[in-house]
C-alpha cells in the first residue's frame, strides 16, 4: 500500500521559523515529524510514500531521501503553488501513487500505532474510504473542523452543528472509487474534505475512525511547549 504525504505547505502560523525551516522538519520531542512520521507509516505496512513537496523542497528531501533510512521507499511530487489538499492528493497520483492509499499531512505526530490501526480499521469497515477523528484537541472553529458522525460513517466532513467533540485529523484513506471526485472541485484551493463529501453526498460510505491524540506545530511557542515538557504546567 501507498501512502500520501502533503509537506508543501508554507506554515504560516508558525514565521518567522517556516522562513528557514519547512514545518516538516521541525522538532516534537526532539525528532523532526516527518521522521517520526515516515516511521509510523513504514509500521503499519506501508511499503511507499509518495511525498508532495513544495516550500523549500530541497530541505525535506534531504531530511527523507529515498526513505531507506525510514523503512519503505519514498518518492516526490511537486506542488509548485498552495493549491490545497486535493491538488496534492491529484499530484501524487499522478506521480504513481496507486489507490487504495492513506493520506496524511507531514505536520502531524499521531500516538504510536494509530496509523496503523487506521488502516486496519478501515479495511474490517467495508467502506471506499476514511477519515480519521480525534477528541484531543477538539475541534476549533476556522482550525479543526467538527465532523459528524451516524453509525460509524461520516456524514458531514465539516460540521457545525453544537456539542459535536470530534475533530477531523489530517489522515484518510481513499480507495479508487473516490478518485474521480478531486475532480471538478471549487477553487483554488482544491480541498480534499470536499471531495469527500461529495462522494459522501452521491451514496458511497466513507468511514469515521476516531485514533488518540495527536500533536502538532501551530505557533513558534508549540515548539518549546512540544520539545521541553518540563516547562508545561
Amino acid at each position: 500500500m501507498d501512502a500520501i504525504v502533503m509537506a508543501a505547505g508554507e506554515g504560516r502560523r508558525l514565521r518567522p521559523l517556516t522562513e528557514r525551516w519547512p514545518k516538516p522538519v521541525l522538532p516534537i520531542d526532539g525528532r523532526p515529524v516527518l521522521a517520526t512520521l515516515l516511521r509510523e507509516l513504514a509500521a503499519a505496512g506501508i511499503g511507499r510514500a509518495i511525498v508532495v513537496v513544495g516550500h523549500l523542497a530541497e530541505d525535506v528531501e534531504r531530511l527523507a531521501g529515498d526513505g531507506s533510512g525510514f523503512d519503505l521507499a519514498v518518492r516526490y511530487a511537486r506542488q509548485p503553488e498552495p493549491l490545497g489538499s486535493a491538488d496534492a492528493v491529484s499530484r501524487a497520483l499522478a506521480a504513481g501513487a496507486g489507490p487504495p492509499v492513506v493520506v496524511t499531512a507531514a505536520d502531524t505526530v499521531y500516538t504510536t500505532g494509530d496509523i496503523r490501526r487506521f488502516v486496519e480499521a478501515w479495511r474490517s469497515s467495508g467502506a471506499v474510504g476514511a477519515l480519521a477523528v480525534r477528541r484531543d484537541p477538539p475541534p476549533t472553529p476556522g482550525h479543526r473542523a467538527a465532523v459528524e458522525i451516524g453509525a460509524g460513517l461520516v456524514q458531514r466532513v465539516v460540521a457545525d452543528a453544537p456539542g459535536i467533540r470530534l475533530g477531523s485529523a489530517p489522515l484518510w484513506m481513499l480507495g479508487p472509487e473516490l478518485v474521480p471526485f478531486l475532480d471538478r472541485l471549487g477553487g483554488p484551493p482544491f480541498e480534499l474534505g470536499e471531495a469527500v463529501q461529495r462522494a459522501i453526498d452521491s451514496g458511497l460510505a466513507i468511514a469515521g475512525l476516531e485514533i488518540g491524540k495527536t500533536r502538532d506545530l501551530t505557533y513558534p511557542v508549540d515548539l518549546v511547549v512540544e520539545n521541553f515538557p518540563y516547562l508545561s504546567r
